[in-house]
């Protein structure tokens, strides 16, 4: 092979290597809009359960959610109703266009009983993080 060969192949090869890396693509950007779901474990409808959503401007919306005890043990009628007040909220945000992200739950409980030795204060608490893009 000679020079002038070797020379032409590789000034093609920095031509196409050069090319392909102008073509990236550029990062996405996005905004962020983030929905917390609080839900009680205090019976007798005595917490405070909440659905609190914050745009990126810092509007805050409040839904009052039902607790997940009523006087007599669990109570699935509220969970249910607390299930359909989030799913109603997640399809709200996708028909805007808003993408379910990430999801991040956790439990508080303080420790203590109450007088009969089943159960004190706690909060069931989830996060729903949506994006969309800009």
């Amino acid at each position: 092979m000679n020079t002038k060969t070797l020379s032409l192949a590789i000034g093609i090869l920095a031509i196409i290597a050069i090319t392909l890396f102008s073509f990236r693509p550029k990062a996405e950007s996005y905004e962020f809009q983030q929905v917390t779901t609080v839900e009680s474990v205090i019976p007798g409808g005595l917490g405070r359960s909440r659905m609190i959503s914050s745009n990126v401007d810092g509007k805050m919306e409040e839904k009052k959610m039902k607790n997940f005890f009523s006087l007599t043990g669990i109570n699935f009628k509220n969970i249910k109703e607390n299930d359909q007040k989030i799913a109603k909220k997640i399809t709200q945000l996708y028909d805007e266009g808003w993408e379910l992200y990430n999801v991040t739950s956790g439990v508080y409980s303080s420790g203590l009983t109450d007088d009969l030795g089943t159960g004190g204060t706690g909060i069931f608490i989830t996060r729903y993080l949506f994006r969309k893009s800009l």
